[in-house]
């Protein structure tokens, strides 16, 4: 059986419990793969990772950053074959559909916000003849981003390409139910020479991985896609502790 690993600090590793997770073939009910049953110890690896490598990524000059992920949103195009196949057996959708919608706009994700960056401009707001008052945008830190089932790397690229593409590192959870191209992109990250510690992934449940994510104080950011109930928890947790929320 198919073990899949976490990507932390730049490398694929197995989870700190050596624990797994059965992945399902939803076609035909059986285990054809396992992925990390990672819990906060692994989040803390993956955030203690993002910090190392945030001074250098938040102040790497934009066109260097945009092409790095230019250079990943090329290689998925790459291998759209492999990702769209990946889908379907993860998520039981058509080929066609993982050809056609998913992995191109996982695609366009990445290639519209490294190109967006380049094009990024700062405010002036005149205050008469006394001053100007203008608007700075920086990278505020880490962003923790937790994607759904349904549109497994299509919404797991949409959270990503922004944080990444302004400056910011990430530890991301993609669903447990359908991980297997999130754990695609691990390895085109390294093939792509995003700097180690930039781009976190751990696999696992949302009462484990998620919630060390949402709570974690180094976490700045929370972008979510999922159910209302979890929605309403992550709120109620993130908010105390003044985490920019994306809930949808």
């Amino acid at each position: 059986m198919q073990k899949k690993r976490n990507y932390i600090n730049g490398v694929l590793v197995e989870p700190i419990s050596g624990n797994y997770l059965d992945n399902y073939h939803p076609s035909t009910g059986k285990v054809y793969s396992l992925i990390p049953d990672s819990d906060e110890q692994d989040v803390e690896l993956a955030v203690k990772g993002a910090q190392e490598a945030f001074p250098l990524w938040s102040t790497l000059p934009t066109q260097k950053r945009s092409a790095l992920l230019i250079r990943l949103s090329e290689l998925i195009e790459k291998n759209l074959e492999k990702f769209a196949i990946a889908e379907s057996i993860d998520n039981g959708k058509p080929v066609w559909l993982a050809k056609t919608v998913d992995i191109p706009r996982a695609v366009d994700n990445f290639h519209f916000y490294a190109t967006a960056a380049l094009h990024q401009s700062t405010e002036t707001h005149s205050m008469g003849d006394v001053a100007l008052n203008y608007t700075l945008r920086t990278p505020i830190g880490i962003a923790g981003c937790i994607s759904p089932w349904n549109l497994p790397l299509y919404l797991f690229s949409w959270k990503i390409a922004p944080a990444l593409a302004s400056g910011n590192c990430v530890v991301a959870k993609p669903s447990e139910i359908t991980p297997m191209t999130a754990y695609l992109l691990s390895e085109l990250a390294i093939e792509a020479g995003i700097p180690a510690g930039v781009l976190n992934i751990v696999h696992g449940l949302g009462t484990k991985v998620g919630s060390a994510i949402v709570a974690h104080p180094k976490i700045q950011a929370i972008s979510f896609t999922g159910g209302t109930k979890t929605g309403e928890h992550i709120a109620r947790v993130a908010a105390p502790m003044f985490k920019k929320l994306s809930l949808s």
